[in-house]
Parts: structure tokens; sequence; C-alpha cells
């Protein structure tokens, strides 16, 4: 056989094989983030309190761990809808709160606009220029544990000045990772699209939440 051929043959696989992995990973992104609005809707209409930061943890590392051990079957799907549908209704008590205060649905606005002007012109960049980002994995780990565990700080020790730095903190570490999973996915490092949707849904989760943070303390709100 000549190797030309089959060398010509694998790449053609390997394209063929990533193509597959974009189209089903934004497809899925898609129907999650329209799920999660869905279900922040209906806690907002319903006017749900927030379940608090144990059960908000438990429920979402849980799902977590489940959407990653079934992330090759059908029960994948199920789960993973589960875990965005869970961080939608969590995310409803929490847009209660702004949009009852003066200039609310403004911060919300301009939250959601700068969400998504990010994530469109990051992945796009990503898409268009082929960059490698894949050296930004060990950096974007260690950053957002230590954001993690200093956001907790926060919280517990109610330091407002940590909270705002904590928030501009995952502003970038959310950026970086949609460049990081979105070069992952075109490259072929991530084959999987329930995991890739997970990622980047949690990037864009963190990223809105983060920008409504700042926002809102910009308006002082």
């Amino acid at each position: 056989m000549n190797p030309q051929l089959t060398t010509i043959g694998r790449s053609t696989a390997a394209v063929s094989s990533t193509n597959k992995v974009v189209r089903n990973t934004y497809m899925l992104l898609s129907m999650t983030l329209a799920f999660a609005a869905l279900t922040a809707g209906a806690s907002m209409a319903l006017n749900l309190p927030h379940p608090g930061l144990i059960i908000t943890l438990v429920g979402y590392f849980g799902l977590l761990f489940l959407t990653t051990r079934f992330r090759d079957s059908g029960l994948g799907l199920l789960f993973v809808f589960g875990l965005t549908g869970f961080m939608g209704y969590t995310l409803g008590p929490i847009l209660n709160a702004y949009l009852a205060l003066p200039n609310g649905s403004q911060v919300v606005m301009m939250a959601m606009g700068g969400t998504a002007a990010i994530f469109l012109g990051l992945s796009s960049y990503a898409m268009t220029s082929r960059k490698d980002f894949s050296f930004m994995g060990g950096f974007l780990m260690v950053g957002i544990l230590v954001a993690f565990l200093a956001g907790l700080g926060a919280i517990f020790f109610e330091m407002p000045a940590l909270s705002l730095a904590v928030s501009a903190m995952f502003v970038l570490l959310m950026s970086g990772l949609i460049l990081y999973e979105t070069s992952n996915i075109i490259h072929g490092g991530e084959t999987n699209y329930i995991m890739a949707t997970v990622t980047l849904f949690v990037s864009i989760f963190n990223l809105f939440t983060s920008l409504l943070h700042l926002l809102g303390f910009a308006s002082s709100d």
C-alpha cells in the first residue's frame, strides 16, 4: 500500500472526527444553554430560594462526577442536562436579587452581552488562528483551584474586596479556559463532545456570574 495514500487517509479521518466533535459540542452546548435558561427562568418565576453553598457544591460536583463517569454512554447526556439544569436553577435567585436593585436589569444585560462577546470572540479567534493553546492547561488548573479556594475564603470570612478580586480572576481564567478548550477540540486533544460541552458551559456560567458581580459593584449595586 502506498504510504502517502495511507497518511492522507488517516489525516482525512482525523479531520472528519474533529469536525464531528466540534459540531456535536456546539449543538449540545446550545441545547444545554437553552435548558439552563429555562430552569433559571422557572426558578425566577417561582421565586425559589438559593439552595445555599453546601447543596450547590454537592449538587455541582456530584452531577459533574456522574457526567464524567458516564461520558461515553447515553446516561452522560442525561447527566449533562441534569448538571446544566441545576446550575440554571441556582442562577435564578441570583438574577432575581440583581433585578430587584436599581439599574439591575442593565447590569444583567451588560453581563450577558459581555459574556456573549467574550465567548464568541475567543472561540472565533481560536478556530480561525488554529493556534495551539495546550500550554495553558497547567496554569489554568492551578489558577482555578487557587481562585476557588480564595472564593470560599471570601464567603466564610466575609471579605468583599477579596470576592471582587476572585471575580476578576475568574473572568481571566474562564477566558483562558475557553481558548484552551476550543483549541483542544480543534486539535484533537478532546474527543468527547460531552466533556467539551461541560467545560465550555462551566466557562460561560462562571464568566457571566463573575461579570455580573463586577458590573454590579461598578454600578454600586
